[in-house]
């Protein structure tokens, strides 16, 4: 026996979500930054030495509201800012400012190598691998406004979970820069000097987790380990007086993001 039944059912709509590829993204978020110690030499007319394994930490603002959500002040703690393309649904590209600061430890005891002459101090004199104190009267070195370490990235996203309007992704990548310091330099009998100066490049991969919600916003947790060489870092007024150094970071970041311009799709 063979039936024949035409029948008429309910529309479904499509449904649709959110289309990644074409939109973009800004965040905005905080750092805490850690450094492997650095050799870092000082030449000019009448000096030219080194100090060794110098140690340096970070200078975190102590947390006020104040200070932290206040437009005109945003800029003084330790922060991160980027903008980003998504090129396609797993692929982004972006760029962005990582403001580090860069501490050097006065009053630690490091070797010395070099010279030191005419500078009308008490360090006038021939070094070789001397441990020596460094004093703020010898040496204030800080890139405090900050190591401003400004570059592109790609990063791959990958969905990790979704419920409803929650999801969960990890993303990684890899960036490439250079470093825009100001650096804060107080050294022998010179004027103290903080001017901006295109010093050198940096390279560094990351991973981070992002949590999303609503599609438009998330709040993302990022490490990034990366490389600094600094061949040209401006120390005084003196055009000829220069530093150079080069040192490794280990740095973890909190960042608040939003997403742009996303189509919905069937």
């Amino acid at each position: 026996m063979l039936l024949s039944t035409v029948a008429f059912g309910q529309d479904v709509k499509p449904k649709t979500e959110r289309q990644i590829k074409g939109s973009f993204y800004a965040y905005w978020g905080w750092n805490a930054s850690i450094y492997t110690n650095s050799d870092i030499n000082f030449s000019g007319t009448n000096y030219d030495f080194t100090i060794q394994n110098a140690v340096a930490i970070d200078r975190q603002s102590a947390f006020d509201p104040k200070l932290y959500f206040n437009p005109a002040k945003v800029t003084i703690p330790q922060y991160n800012l980027r903008i980003g393309y998504f090129i396609n649904e797993k692929y982004e590209i972006s760029f962005g400012a990582d403001h580090m600061k860069y501490v050097m430890r006065s009053y630690q005891t490091a070797k010395i190598s070099g010279y030191i002459k005419n500078s009308g101090t008490s360090f006038d004199g021939t070094y070789d691998n001397t441990p020596t104190e460094i004093k703020p009267q010898l040496l204030l070195f800080e890139h405090t406004d900050g190591l401003n370490y400004l570059n592109l990235e790609i990063r791959r996203s990958d969905k990790l979970f979704e419920y409803k309007k929650f999801k969960l992704h990890i993303n990684e990548g890899i960036g490439a820069g250079c470093l825009l310091p100001r650096t804060n330099t107080t050294l022998l009998n010179n004027a103290r000097y903080d001017q901006f100066h295109l010093s050198g490049y940096g390279v560094a991969a990351v991973a981070a987790l992002k949590f999303e919600f609503y599609t438009r916003f998330y709040i993302q947790s990022e490490i990034k380990l990366g490389y600094i060489n600094m061949p040209d870092i401006r120390t005084t007024i003196h055009p000829e007086d220069r530093a150079k150094q080069h040192f490794s970071f280990l740095q973890s970041n909190v960042v608040f993001g939003v997403n742009f311009n996303t189509k919905k799709r069937k």
